[in-house]
């Protein structure tokens, strides 16, 4: 059954259907705007949304995470064990890890490479490993960045060496997780007796539950530490990852209201050309409107042709746009998150049903000034011109 057939017992419809067949050029350019306004809407709008997913999967797991080290204000250059078990004592539902840290050259088979050097006995809660295991206790043994490990070749149970002394490594860290101390560079992960010359920590890493507990902790470590009466100074300088998540979905969102705006300028463009569409269309059936209007047909009957003629562009456009805007949206998730089915979540996804609803409404807004303008024009001189 064609769409003709179908639109049999409504008039008014049945009319708009063949009026936008008589010119099927200048309906499919019309249409063709639409489509455009629709993919620049859907697909910026799911374009924010990779990024803001791709953001949230870089910081993994850090969200949940408060960093400890000395403040500007501090006597040591470091985090003292005292300081470490008043952390503790203030924060009994955390996990607390202190960390030493250095940097070396590591060398195997005439390749070198500089890497950071981590101490620390919990290893398990800070690092993923891709082969391997990081113990919960690092005691013996050592783990190192796997893009490390692939540039000197080296394997699960292969020596390395720091500071004089040999550690076997018993797990690869996954490269791609988490900002290690190293700022981008390779990283060994060592017990923290390898670093005992060293007197103070680091840093301080605590694992909070969630990311609203992480900034609980880090508001109640700064004003324990840094605020005395009403002097404050840095004597520990805490910072969570919560409050940069923040800060990135909050820049995100801006940036995403900015895409909607230039994918909305498109749109109305194209909304420009429907009503040119709609008033030659009109200008060109006035001799016909005006002899409907003389059998009898009403002025409703008229308006509500031409703002349907409008609706089946906007329907139309908004379908093929949607269509188009889904595949845009499924290689644009696939080169920056790595999987193409994320534009069918909906967060993505409703920007699909978003840039549809604009077009039809667009569309129609456009035709009721022609619908108007036909349906208020007098029969005599309709017939007359």
């Amino acid at each position: 059954m064609s769409v003709a057939d179908a639109l049999w017992r409504f008039p008014s419809a049945m009319m708009a259907w063949r009026n936008l067949g008589r010119n099927r050029m200048r309906t499919a350019l019309a249409a063709l705007g639409i489509v455009i306004g629709v993919v620049a809407i859907s697909s910026l709008g799911m374009a924010g949304v990779a990024l803001q997913q791709q953001a949230t999967s870089n910081l993994g797991s850090l969200t949940n995470q408060v960093s400890v080290s000395a403040g500007q204000d501090s006597d040591y250059d470091g985090v003292t064990e005292d300081q470490v078990e008043e952390i503790r004592s203030i924060i009994t539902d955390a996990e607390v890890i202190p960390q030493k840290s250095n940097s070396t050259t590591v060398s195997s088979r005439g390749q070198e490479a500089y890497v950071s050097v981590t101490g620390v006995t919990n290893a398990a809660a800070l690092y993923d490993v891709t082969s391997g295991e990081a113990p919960e206790r690092l005691q013996t043994g050592a783990l190192i960045s796997n893009s490390t490990a692939r540039e000197l070749g080296l394997e699960l149970g292969d020596p390395v060496e720091y500071d004089g002394h040999l550690y076997r490594i018993t797990g690869l860290i996954d490269s791609s997780s988490g900002f290690g101390p190293g700022g981008g560079r390779g990283e060994l992960v060592i017990p923290i007796s390898g670093l005992a010359d060293q007197e103070h920590y680091d840093s301080v890493t605590i694992i909070a539950a969630d990311g609203d507990a992480a900034t609980e902790i880090s508001e109640t470590l700064d004003e324990h530490f840094n605020t005395d009466g009403r002097d404050e100074e840095e004597i520990l300088r805490v910072s969570s990852y919560a409050s940069t998540q923040d800060t990135i979905n909050s820049f995100l969102n801006t940036l995403q209201l900015a895409l909607l705006g230039i994918g909305g300028i498109s749109l109305v463009v194209a909304s420009v050309a429907i009503l040119n569409v709609m008033l030659m269309s009109t200008v060109e059936r006035r001799g016909e409107i005006g002899v409907l209007r003389a059998v009898g047909i009403r002025r409703g009957e008229v308006l509500r042709m031409i703002l349907t003629e409008a609706t089946f562009l906007g329907t139309l456009g908004g379908l093929v746009g949607a269509g188009c805007s889904l595949v845009v949206g499924a290689v644009m998730f696939q080169l920056v998150v790595g999987d193409p089915t994320g534009v069918l979540q909906w967060a993505s996804a409703r920007y699909l049903l978003y840039g549809f609803a604009f077009a039809v409404f667009a569309s129609v807004l456009s035709g009721i000034y022609p619908a108007w303008k036909a349906a208020n024009d007098s029969p005599v001189e309709a017939l007359r011109g």
